[in-house]
Formats: C-alpha cells, sequence, structure tokens
C-alpha cells in the first residue's frame, strides 16, 4: 500500500496545480477562481523515484459545519486524519494571512507530520511571504513554484523521511515492468546482413521478401508472433525487421534516406534492439555507428554475429570482434555477443533468451534505500575530489525513471564533477545494482539557493 499525502491550505493558493504536477496529468480543474475543488481527489504520484498516492483537497475554510464551505472543510478534516504527511500550501506573495495562521494551529494539533510549502515563490515577490511562513510554527518553508516545477528536489528531500519508513517498503526492493508484455524486438543492421532471413526462421515461414540483393527491405515491418522458451512457456513477441543502414554518404536515394529514416524510428519504438551482423565481413565502422546510435536512443543493445555456420577460425575473430565492440562502444561494456545462423536457425532460442533478460534489467528499478546505500558505500570508497581545495558535495541519488534507468544526483558544485567520476558512479550501477550492459543515464543537479540575491 502506497503511503498518502494529502495537500491542504486556504482557497486558491495552488494546491490543484500542484496535484496535477505530481500525477503527471491534468486530473484536477484548475482556474483563478478560488473554489473550484470541492471533494479529495486521489492520484498515483511520482516524484523523483517516491510513488506515494496525493490527495487534493477543498480549501479550508471557516464557514458553519453545515455549509457548503463547512462540508468541504470536513473533507479535509478528514483527509488529513487519514494521511501519512500532510503538505501545508501558502501563498508566498499573499504573504500569511490570519486563515493561514488558523490552519497551521489545526495541523499542529494533529498526529500527521506537516511539509510547509510556499508556493508561487518565483522572483523576488516572494521573498518577504517565504520569511514571514517561519512564523506558522511548522518549520523551514520549501520555496516552490507548482506552476514552473521549481523546487522539486527539495520537497524530494523533504518528503523521503515520512515516505521510505519501513511499513510503506517493498516486500520485494527491486521490482520490474510488466513481463508478460510482448518483447518489443527490433533487427538492425547494414544491408544483407540478414535481418529478414532471421525472422522468417524464427517465424517458421517466408513472412518476409529475401534474397541475394542488398536493401530489399524498406518499410520497417513488425510481426506479432509467441516464442516458447526453455521452461515451455509462451512469450509474445513483436518482431521488427528495419532496412539496412547504410554509411550516410553512400545514401542518395529518397526513398532509401526515408527506409533508413523509419528503420531508426522503429529504434525509437522497440525495447531491445538486436544489431545483426555479417560474420564473413567481420565488425564496420558503420556497425560501431548503428550500435552507437541504439545506446544513444536508450535502448538495450544485443550484439548477434550471423552466418557464424559459415566462419573459419570462429574463436580468433569472436575475440577480435569483442575487443573491437569493447573499444569502440567504452560508454557500455559487455553487451551481450551471441553467435547465430539465421539459415539454420542455430542459436536463436539463445538469442531471445537473452534478449528477454536483457529486457529485465534495462525495466528494472531500485529501491531509494538501497541506492542510497549503494551511494553512500561508493563514497567512501572513492571519495568526489576537490577542485580548487573545495570539496564537491554529493548528497544523495535517486532512480526516476525506468527504459533506460535514468538517475539523478543531487549535489552541489555538480558543474566541476569531473566525466571519469560520473563513469565510476555508472560503471558502479551497472555492476552493484544489477544492470548489466543496459544504457544507464545520470543526470546532476545542483539545489537552488533561493536567497542567493
Amino acid at each position: 500500500m502506497l503511503p498518502t499525502v494529502a495537500i491542504v491550505g486556504r482557497p486558491n493558493v495552488g494546491k490543484s496545480t500542484l496535484f496535477n504536477r505530481l500525477v503527471g496529468k491534468k486530473l484536477a480543474l484548475v482556474d483563478d477562481q478560488p473554489g473550484v475543488t470541492r471533494d479529495r481527489r486521489e492520484g498515483e504520484a511520482h516524484l523523483l523515484g517516491l510513488d506515494f498516492t496525493i490527495v487534493d483537497t477543498a480549501g479550508y475554510e471557516d464557514e458553519d459545519a453545515q455549509s457548503l464551505p463547512g462540508r468541504m472543510r470536513m473533507q479535509t478534516e478528514a483527509a488529513v486524519e487519514n494521511c501519512d504527511v500532510a503538505l501545508f500550501m501558502i501563498d508566498a506573495r499573499a504573504g500569511i494571512t490570519p486563515l493561514d495562521e488558523e490552519i497551521a494551529r489545526w495541523l499542529r494539533a494533529n498526529d500527521a507530520p506537516v511539509v510547509l510549502v510556499a508556493n508561487k515563490a518565483e522572483g523576488r515577490a516572494a521573498d518577504d511571504g517565504v520569511m514571514e511562513s517561519f512564523s506558522l510554527g511548522l518549520g523551514e518553508p520549501i520555496p516552490f513554484s507548482a506552476e514552473h516545477g521549481q523546487g522539486m528536489a527539495d520537497l524530494f528531500q523533504a518528503l523521503l523521511p515520512h515516505l521510505e519508513r519501513e511499513e510503506f517498503s517493498q516486500e520485494k526492493e527491486f521490482y520490474e515492468d510488466d513481463e508478460s508484455a510482448p518483447l518489443k524486438l527490433a533487427i538492425v543492421g547494414r544491408p544483407n546482413a540478414g535481418k529478414s532471413t532471421l525472422i522468417n526462421k524464427l517465424l517458421g515461414e517466408n513472412r518476409l521478401l529475401t534474397g541475394p540483393e542488398a536493401g530489399i527491405t524498406r518499410d520497417s515491418i513488425a510481426v506479432e508472433w509467441s516464442w516458447t522458451n526453455r521452461d515451455g512457456q509462451e512469450r509474445p513477441v513483436r518482431l521488427i525487421d528495419t532496412a539496412g543502414m547504410r554509411k550516410r554518404a553512400k545514401v542518395q536515394d529518397k526513398l532509401e534516406k526515408l527506409a533508413v529514416s523509419d528503420g531508426l524510428n522503429a529504434v525509437n519504438f522497440a525495447e531491445v534492439v538486436v544489431l545483426l551482423l555479417d560474420s564473413t565481413r567481420g565488425l564496420e565502422a558503420q556497425d560501431l555507428r548503428i550500435a552507437d546510435k541504439v545506446l544513444e536512443e536508450g535502448r538495450a543493445l544485443v550484439i548477434a554475429l550471423n552466418k557464424w555456420d559459415t566462419v573459419e577460425h570462429g574463436s580468433a575473430l569472436y575475440q577480435g570482434i569483442k575487443q573491437a565492440l569493447s573499444d569502440g562502444l567504452a560508454q557500455v561494456r559487455g553487451v551481450p555477443i551471441m553467435t547465430v545462423s539465421a539459415a539454420t536457425g542455430k542459436g536463436l532460442d539463445d538469442l531471445l533468451h537473452v534478449a528477454f533478460e536483457t529486457r529485465t534489467a534495462w525495466s528494472q528499478r531500485v529501491s531509494t534505500g538501497i541506492l542510497n546505500r549503494w551511494f553512500e558505500t561508493a563514497l567512501e570508497a572513492n571519495p568526489p575530489p576537490a577542485p580548487g581545495g573545495k570539496r564537491i558535495k554529493l548528497r544523495y541519488i535517486t532512480q526516476n525513471k525506468t527504459r533506460p534507468p535514468t538517475f539523478v544526483l543531487f549535489g552541489t558544485r555538480l558543474d566541476e564533477l569531473p566525466e571519469s567520476y560520473r563513469r565510476y558512479l555508472v560503471n558502479g550501477i551497472r555492476k552493484e545494482l544489477g544492470f548489466g550492459a543496459v544504457p544507464v543515464r545520470l543526470t546532476l543537479r545542483s539545489a537552488k539557493n533561493p536567497y542567493a540575491k
């Protein structure tokens, strides 16, 4: 069960705007006139890796309990009684009103922890209101702008101690996206690498046109299929065949340009991309360009060496290609390399098995608790540098999305953090937290000082 956070405050301070921002949709009606919200509205909120139920409440008004505003207030009171944290929102530009003071007294008498949010704090006009809100006796206010999304990192930091408590922890701290959904698997590579032949072999029929001529495939073709794994389970797969991708300088024909562009779009919609290489031609620069493009788009990558049944001195060739890929794809070392034959079907079951495993890693989410325990260990083992004698402070890290796994690192002076240290953290995430060779993104975010000016 997710923890519950209730937004409270007097009318028209921006509660519904914050609600919509946290749920990522315009679920709550927003208007300049006060009193638009009447009932409690619940939604599933996501804040930099924190998941919780957010409750939008009616503006708190001091009216008779039998009147409409009074009944609305009772709904708000019920929301606070049943929540784990109350977000008390004030309008920093308007300053503290007598009604704000009354709400603060009521909240202090309740058991729920309170986080004070000073909304509409963009610009200097709100500075006095932010400072004045200390008088409410609810701790340090968070300067915030629900309209523009400013202050989200500070809100995350304030909510984290209340929402990461043991009673809210998942039984399984690592969890994945729905494994029963079809695997979106795109096959890419240079012309005549055997992409259509491979898909036909998987399907057991000549579903796609093939032949010795390069460039037969133009449109990206998606085929729904079901693969029976080693345990006899049926796993749905959406196979996507794409046009061969030649070096840009060689692509002169308009139709080929459109076909290559369509293939790149197919990569964007895929989950796992198999880069099919012609083993008889080895690894070429264009293969690395395609691989780099796949990783740049955040897709999970698997390399398949086709026509392996015709290769001589396979071991030496495999090691040579493995080393070249390691050198050429330094940002993601350890990408799975499979040997297959589209003509005979050898190795195709292993390829599908690895593709599903790779999607699992690509879809994985690690809890904030486990992530920050790893983070503390990583900092102890290798503290960040201190350029100019001033240490870079790394405060905490969170995973804000999956597919691809994306992490946000908070701290100060992050603009001076060397790329080598960033790579150290990314490599640690892959190795220690089970993400393997999937692309991992790490963004840096420094907290802004609202009083800097």
